[in-house]
């Protein structure tokens, strides 16, 4: 029998896995779609496309209303930890506040307050009245040196916001801060607190300052990750370089200020019109006219420059001043403008700063520097009564080294002096407003001090409290820039030492000279004066509860062992050449 051959269909294929391979899928094969998701959080940002994300995840269109509609956190206005409205945490429910003029859900406010209080007994030279004193039997030039200053300050700042600003600077900012400063200080003579002797040797006195009061507008985006360029007008803290050396104050001014190149440039182009300061707060008095004094700033940061994690800045800045026919007394009847020196006649000048800093590391070792030189005219030179150019320089360096919980410093500061006070170049370097954190900043003895300059010029200190600089002027808030000055050297050493992350000991020790004495033979009429100031040691404790920044005491000690130059300037019997100052600090802030 013959038999035909039948030709069998083969079986159908197997399926094909498309999740054969766990997080893996086959190229060219889409699964299904999830469903759509509809937005129905009314007055949120518009969600991206279900797609964007894998299935077992959900956007959140922003940062709050999660949290709230969970029910996790009940809002406490007291807490600052917690969402809390008043901290910007959420925006402003504006059915609660009609009277409000904004537009849209994404304004926020913020509201923030301070207490700074401060207990400081100190030492330092005490010129004996000229017409009494406390003390009839003492025949010195130099009294007692003891006295106490007791400062209160309390400041309290607000803040309206537009835009969601966890990831780019506000649209719009208005902001406001004003301090009420109460202080009392006692010294041991009289015409130390007030020209007139009949007034005693104790004052008590308060204020209240402005010192933030400006509009911010943000002009533009000009990338993906937020660049952007911003304009401020107003009173605004302003700081010119990274520790405070040329300038740092909160002023009325106009700035413009941006960034690029995800935030690794940054600038400012900046003119303020400097505001009169009360002279026993140092806060703004805004009742009075603004000083015939303008600073014009521009600078320019940039990340990875020179080296990498070197960020360097360039800075140049226009001090101009007209304030030769402007007399000034002080609250406490003491001449300010102009100083008390040489002719007495008043002052203006053009000086022009310009500047390079660096902040990073070098390898291990992390750098701050700075470098300026000031050049230009002061047009009546308090020596000589004539036109005098201004050409003189300044230079700082930090140098540190961290090793575990301890940071170990080295520092070094040279200021020029002036070297000849009756030719026609100023050679002694000012800044315009420094507060330099810098060598122990207000720890150390001589940066926190006040020494007055007695016999050389009434009611004119050698250097400035929260100043670095022997510049010979009546105040830093009221005085005017002075480069008739003996200059500065400094070296130091200091280390920080984390113990925990709520306490931390600090220690510093600097050894410092004047750099030129001419000036201050001059106008002491001494025909030799030693440079050198003398050792100023220093230690302080920082104790930060919980390890946060709203609750801080600080506790430290600084000494000035005198040197040749010191004692020869403010030498008196009985005198041990030693001079303490002690500052207790507790700021609260919420």
């Amino acid at each position: 029998m013959t038999t035909e051959q039948v030709e069998v269909e083969p079986p159908e294929p197997p399926p094909v896995d498309n999740e054969s391979i766990d997080g893996r899928r086959r190229p060219g094969v889409t699964g299904e779609l999830p469903e759509k998701i509809d937005q129905t959080n009314e007055g949120a940002f518009r969600a991206p496309p279900p797609e964007a994300f894998p299935a077992d995840q959900l956007p959140i269109p922003d940062r709050w209303r999660l949290i709230e509609s969970l029910g996790l956190v009940k809002e406490k206005w007291w807490d600052p930890y917690n969402q809390n409205t008043y901290k910007g945490d959420r925006p402003i429910n504006r059915d609660k506040v009609p009277w409000l003029p904004i537009n849209g859900d994404d304004w926020f406010f913020v509201a923030n307050a301070i207490s700074d209080t401060v207990v400081e007994p100190r030492t330092f030279p005490i010129p004996v009245g000229v017409q009494t004193t406390e003390d009839p039997d003492r025949l010195d030039v130099f009294g007692n040196e003891g006295s106490l200053v007791l400062s209160q300050t309390f400041l309290t700042g607000f803040a309206l916001l537009k835009g969601n600003t966890a990831y780019k600077p506000p649209d719009v900012e208005y902001r406001a801060t004003l301090a009420f400063n109460i202080n009392h200080v006692d010294v041991p003579e009289k015409r130390v607190l007030f020209v007139e002797p009949s007034n005693g040797s104790s004052r008590t006195d308060y204020f209240v300052g402005v010192q933030e009061l400006f509009f911010d507008y943000h002009i533009r985006n000009t990338s993906d990750r937020y660049d952007f360029d911003s304009f401020r007008i107003g009173i605004q803290p302003f700081q010119a370089d990274f520790r405070g050396f040329l300038f740092q104050d909160q002023q009325l001014g106009l700035r413009f200020f941006g960034t690029r190149d995800n935030n690794r440039f940054q600038y400012n182009v900046a003119a303020f019109w400097r505001l009169e300061k009360d002279t026993n707060s140092g806060l703004n008095a805004v009742t009075q006219t603004p000083r015939d004094d303008f600073l014009f700033i521009a600078n320019a940061y940039r990340q990875d420059f020179l080296i990498p994690a070197l960020t360097s800045q360039i800075t140049v800045a226009y001090n101009r001043n007209r304030e030769a026919d402007d007399i000034q007394i002080d609250d406490n009847g003491f001449p300010v403008r102009p100083a008390l020196l040489g002719t007495l006649r008043g002052r203006e000048y053009d000086a022009f700063y310009v500047g390079y800093n660096a902040d990073g590391r070098v390898g291990r070792i992390n750098i701050t520097a700075s470098a300026y030189g000031v050049f230009g005219e002061d047009r009546n030179s308090f020596f000589t009564d004539r036109p005098a150019d201004i050409r003189a320089f300044f230079a700082a360096a930090e140098l540190s080294y961290d090793r575990d919980w301890a940071r170990f410093r080295l520092s070094g500061a040279y200021a020029s002096g002036d070297d000849d006070p009756y030719d026609d170049v100023e050679g002694g370097y000012d800044a315009v407003f420094e507060n330099p954190i810098f060598a122990g900043a207000d720890t150390s003895y001589w940066i926190r001090q006040t020494i007055p300059f007695a016999g050389g010029g009434r009611a004119v200190s050698v250097n400035n409290r929260n100043g670095l600089l022997n510049s010979l002027r009546p105040s830093k808030e009221q005085g005017q820039s002075n480069f008739n000055n003996p200059g500065l050297v400094l070296v130091g050493a200091g280390a920080d030492f984390d113990l925990t992350p709520e306490f931390r000991l600090s220690a510093n020790a600097n050894h410092l000279w004047f750099e030129n004495t001419s000036s201050l033979e001059a106008l002491r009429n001494e025909g030799s004066i030693p440079k050198e100031i003398g050792f100023d040691l220093s230690a302080a404790a920082i104790w930060r509860p919980s390890a946060i920044q709203n609750v801080v005491f600080r506790l430290s000690g600084a000494a000035l062992i005198s040197g040749k130059g010191f004692d020869d300037l403010f030498d008196n019997l009985g005198n041990t050449g030693t001079y303490y100052s002690v500052l207790a600090n507790v700021i609260l802030t919420y």
